[in-house]
Order: C-alpha cells, then structure tokens, then sequence
C-alpha cells in the first residue's frame, strides 16, 4: 500500500485503511482529514509525520504516525506502517470478576493497550495474586496446568513459556522483563485464563442449574412428544 503526500495534488492513498476503532469499536475505514504539507516536510526532513483520519463508522478523529520514506522533488513517500497513536482497549466481561480482583484487571488490560510491556507483566501478577489470594489452596496448581496447556495448545517455546509462567506466578520481588512480543502472548493467557476461571465458570453453573431445574419438573411435557399425541 503506497502512501504519498504530493507536491500538487496533496494526499494520495492506493487503498484505503481500515482499522478497528477505539471509540465506537467498529471495523472501519479511515478517512483523511488533515495531512502535513509538502513544502513542510521538504524543508524540515523529518524522520516520521503525524496525520489525522475521521472513523467512518462514528467520525471521531484517529491520530496516527507515518515513518518518511523517501523525500522526492514531487512528492514523499511514507512507509506503510501507521502506528496509531490510540489504540483500541482490551475488552473483556468485567461484570463477572469479584469486586477486588475486576480494577487489577481493568488496569492490567490497560497497562498493554498503553504499550508498557514491564509495567503490564507487573500488573499481571498483581491480579493474579489477588485472585489466588482468595482461592482454595488448590487452585494454583490447577490456574499453572491451565497456562500450560495454553501454552502448549498455541505451540509456544521453552523460554516464552517459563517467562510467562514466572510472570503470573512466580514469588520474587519483581517479574522478569518483557518485550512486545511476550506481551503479545501474555495479554491472550491473562484473558483467557480469567475468563476460565470466573466468566465461562459463572455461565456454565448457571446453565446447568437452569437445565436441572426444568429436568426435575416431572410435569412438563416435551415438546416433541406432545405433537406425537396430538397426530
């Protein structure tokens, strides 16, 4: 995908960018609204410029940063690679979190939306032990045989693996550091792990509980069977 700013004609974009949007969430196209000048950036020779798109799903502004590429005598060409200055929040089903366990998270998810790799392995670890804090003495072990076989599932190395697992787990003073491709995988085993334990665990019991319920209701008739009787 070419990006250029030209010298006559202003903004030129081969196809269009479409992102997910921080604000309403949407999968949307981004629109250019204002790019840097021409002149400006043959004068200044900067390294990177800032452009600023609208949503077209809600029309709030998204700023992102272009990396020059090359200067020309008729136009720059920027690199592909927009870094957007917001990016969109983790989502997660924060209603099913105990009351002292569900800020830590909160934090934790944006803690990696931020991009501080160090201080979201922090904050995972912090959740993590408030979580267990309250936990039957059992389920450590049970929560480590989970984030191994995630691990494991996803075909992720020795090294990963034992810094994530020392990460949530591990009682030194500080957790080891990490950088954006370990919190590429820590942020999907934070998620997953706590929706294990409290969101799909929340469900299922009440699932089951509806389901034996109605099974002990000896006077309700199914529904297949009441069509037999009435052919």
């Amino acid at each position: 995908m070419a990006i250029y700013v030209n010298k006559d004609r202003g903004f030129d974009q081969a196809e269009p960018v479409a992102r997910e949007c921080p604000h309403c969430g949407a999968h949307a196209q981004l629109l250019p609204v204002a790019v840097p000048a021409f002149a400006e950036i043959a004068r200044t020779q900067p390294k990177n410029v800032g452009l600023v798109f609208r949503c077209a799903a809600c029309g709030e502004p998204r700023f992102v940063r272009a990396a020059v590429r090359s200067i020309g005598t008729d136009r720059v060409e920027l690199a592909e690679h927009l870094v957007e200055i917001e990016r969109p929040r983790e989502r997660f089903q924060f209603g099913y979190l105990p009351a002292g366990v569900e800020p830590l998270l909160r934090e934790t998810l944006d803690c990696y939306t931020a991009g501080t790799h160090n201080a979201f392995a922090s904050m995972c670890r912090r959740t993590v032990h408030a979580a267990l804090a309250v936990a039957d003495e059992d389920t450590p072990q049970r929560w480590r045989d989970t984030v191994n076989d995630v691990l494991r599932l996803a075909d992720i190395d020795a090294g990963t693996t034992d810094t994530i697992l020392e990460v949530l787990f591990g009682s030194s003073g500080q957790p080891p550091t990490i950088g954006s491709d370990q919190s590429a995988v820590l942020i999907e085993v934070i998620k997953d792990l706590f929706y294990q334990r409290y969101v799909r665990t929340t469900k299922l019991r009440a699932a089951l509980k509806m389901r034996r319920f109605f099974a002990g209701e000896s006077n309700v008739t199914p529904i297949d069977r009441g069509r037999r009787e009435l052919a």
